[in-house]
């Protein structure tokens, strides 16, 4: 089989989250782990599932003006946060917008601050209302990664990541059995 899991990621940690959940989900096939930008059609090509998730900007998915000040509060002077490889790249909100139909099966994630959902927001639901919108059936409700304050991620949540992406490759081996 064949899995992509798309990540976009400001200060890493989706990032990590992200390599987490595909060693997880290596039991299933053949699994790449691509920054959103490198997630074109190619790559995308008969996926038999495509795990997308980014981070909690503003109550939801990044947009370029929340990617913008993340990057500015990266490189204020005293700073501690640095930003990912590929985080000056497109965001997931202008992937969708150009991404055809995906009928394939399909999971979303997102990194957030703990607490109540209605305080910090859940870029995870947009992300899953994306997919469904594109052509996708969710074999799981979308999944939360907390991170701190100062943006690191809290304890366990790779531990959590890696669990959730084995759990996904069950649930993927089960449906391909039927």
């Amino acid at each position: 089989m064949k899995i992509v899991v798309v990540y976009e990621s400001m200060y890493g940690n989706t990032h990590l989250i992200a390599d987490a959940i595909g060693k997880g989900l290596q039991e299933a096939g053949g699994v790449v782990v691509v920054p959103v930008d490198e997630a074109d059609g190619a790559v995308l090509e008969g996926a038999d599932l495509v795990v997308v998730g980014g981070p909690t900007h503003a109550h939801g998915m990044t947009r370029e003006s929340t990617r913008k000040s993340a990057v500015e509060a990266a490189e204020k002077s005293g700073s501690d946060l640095v930003l990912d490889p590929d985080a000056e790249g497109e965001g997931l909100r202008d992937w969708f917008d150009d991404l055809g139909t995906l009928a394939t099966h399909a999971a979303a994630f997102d990194t957030r601050m703990e607490g109540p959902v209605v305080f910090t927001g859940r870029a995870s639901k947009g992300i899953a209302h994306r997919l469904t919108k594109h052509g996708c059936a969710l074999i799981d409700e979308p999944r939360s990664f907390l991170v701190t304050k100062h943006n690191h991620l809290e304890t366990d949540e790779e531990e959590h990541a890696l669990t959730w992406g084995a759990g996904l490759a069950e649930s993927l081996q089960r449906l391909a059995a039927h």
